[in-house]
């Protein structure tokens, strides 16, 4: 733990696997899925390790990177004080969570990869590139790393999605790749202006030159109150395409359809929460003064995302659409939190993207298995599931619970904190917000008990029960979402110094 390069260690031992796999024939099948998902444990073994670690007490500033990477010398708008972009790495107690979602759920995907039917050896390599990416966007230390990390997602996410997706997969690749392209763009302008004035992308550092009197004459040229504002407006379009915010919502939606499900695992458990995680990073983190302007108009917006997400989801015929539209109603939750300005917002705000993360993996596992059996996700073709798949039916069931907020599942902790800190700030939104809560109860119960206890109508297929090696994924899940439900403080302790310094940035 304190050597130098662990969190490159980290981030990068996916390409151990890479170069592995490079290595395998191409047709044998068994070899490179063992090797796929081998490849996705030493980053889950090295996070787990690492948060183990930090709940007894380790500093995590001791895993600090920092390297000069690239020089920029021949640009002459550079001092000569500011010519590098580092290689820059941390995390704090919010990232290490983020890093032990993204490693945990990349290794149930890859678990739940058994079903890919062909192209094993380039699926696998684009998975793990993938999962490089993600792990590298939350232990990025500055804006022009994060940005290439994300990026590093995109790539393999549009191939991903486009060859082993389903009938209109290519449609579904564009639409992800034209939404993703133009946030990044504008994340990308945002990024080269602070750059270009400040001469850094380091978040520390530039939040010091932003409102320290003393540090705001190192800037190469000044910021003015517009010009943050405008930069805060370009970040919110821009993470909020990601997130995404109504209306950027429409080809989040087809990929949750077209996907493949163990793809629309990491898409709905970790890429979605990136949206979530910049926000609270740079637009709390860069621009507290302009968040706390706006704070109102997110909640509203919050509540807008909440509303729309599950009245739609309450019509859907198929099943992936109904759980589409459930992930934007619930990515209000977040806006929600965010909007109230107040510990138990900003708790349950983050706390929304973790439960969320695991609830929506385990429903899109459970998925897999169901669209393995019977070729279809269509609710009413899938009726009469409780008699022939009686596990998979109980854990529609448990999973559908978890997402309305039963007490003692992670969807209870994370929407209960988040509406208690809009109550005590904008309890009118609040108020309307919660109508979204009961429409969850009502799209959530029609879509499982009609494919559960409703009438069947394929008489011609005889489903078998999810086998041991499916189950094994399923039922970790589901003993994490129980386990945060029943025992919030596993997630409250890590998260709570990043909280009390978001709050402090906004004067709370």
């Amino acid at each position: 733990m304190n050597g130098t390069y662990f969190l490159s260690l980290l981030i990068f031992s996916p390409l151990l696997g890479m170069i592995l796999l490079a290595f395998v024939p191409k047709t044998q099948e068994r070899t490179i899925k063992l090797f796929g998902f081998l490849s996705t444990l030493p980053p889950l073994l090295l996070s787990l390790f690492a948060f183990w670690e930090y709940l007894r007490g380790y500093h995590l500033e001791h895993l600090a990177e920092k390297h000069d990477w690239v020089r920029l010398a021949d640009f002459p708008f550079l001092t000569e004080s500011t010519y590098l972009i580092r290689y820059e790495l941390n995390i704090d107690g919010f990232s290490l969570v983020m890093i032990v979602l993204t490693s945990l759920l990349a290794t149930l995907a890859a678990a739940a990869s058994i079903h890919i039917k062909k192209e094993w050896k380039g699926y696998f390599l684009l998975f793990l590139l993938l999962e490089i990416g993600m792990l590298g966007v939350f232990a990025a230390g500055n804006m022009i790393l994060f940005f290439i990390f994300l990026e590093m997602t995109l790539v393999p996410m549009f191939f991903l999605v486009g060859k082993w997706g389903g009938f209109d997969r290519e449609r579904a690749a564009y639409s992800y790749l034209l939404y993703n392209g133009l946030g990044s763009a504008i994340l990308l302008i945002v990024i080269l202006v602070l750059f270009a004035r400040a001469g850094t992308s380091n978040l520390a550092l530039l939040k010091e030159m932003l409102y320290n009197p003393v540090a705001q004459a190192q800037l190469i040229a000044p910021i003015s109150g517009e010009m943050r504002l405008w930069l805060f407006v370009a970040l919110l379009i821009a993470f909020g395409i990601k997130l995404p915010i109504v209306p950027f919502h429409r080809w989040m939606l087809r990929v949750h359809v077209e996907a493949p499900p163990s793809i629309v695992m990491l898409h709905a458990g970790v890429l979605l929460k990136i949206g979530a995680y910049g926000l609270i990073r740079f637009g709390i983190g860069l621009f507290p003064d302009q968040f706390r302007h706006f704070a109102f108009w997110i909640a509203v917006l919050g509540v807008i995302n909440l509303l729309y997400g599950a009245f739609l989801a309450f019509v859907q015929k198929e099943f992936k659409m109904v759980l589409a539209y459930s992930s934007v109603s619930h990515m209000g939750i977040i806006l929600i939190g965010l909007g109230a300005l107040n510990e138990a917002g900003m708790q349950g705000a983050i706390f929304q993207a973790v439960s969320h993360g695991l609830i929506a993996a385990f429903m899109f596992l459970l998925v897999s298995i169901l669209y393995e059996r019977t070729n279809t996700t269509t609710i009413d073709r899938l009726g009469g599931l409780a008699k022939v798949m009686p596990l998979t039916a109980g854990c529609l069931l448990a999973g559908a619970m978890a997402s309305l907020g039963l007490p003692g599942m992670s969807g209870f902790i994370s929407e209960f904190t988040a509406f208690l800190g809009l109550f005590q700030t904008k309890p009118v939104v609040a108020a309307i917000g919660t109508l979204g809560i009961i429409m969850a109860a009502a799209y959530l119960l029609r879509a499982v008990l009609n494919m559960t206890f409703g009438p069947s109508m394929r008489e011609d297929v005889q489903a078998l029960d999810m086998s041991t090696v499916e189950a094994v994924p399923v039922f970790v899940l589901l003993a994490l979402i129980v386990a945060v439900g029943v025992y919030p403080y596993m997630l409250a302790k890590p998260l709570q110094a990043a909280i009390e310094m978001m709050l402090n940035g906004l004067g709370g």
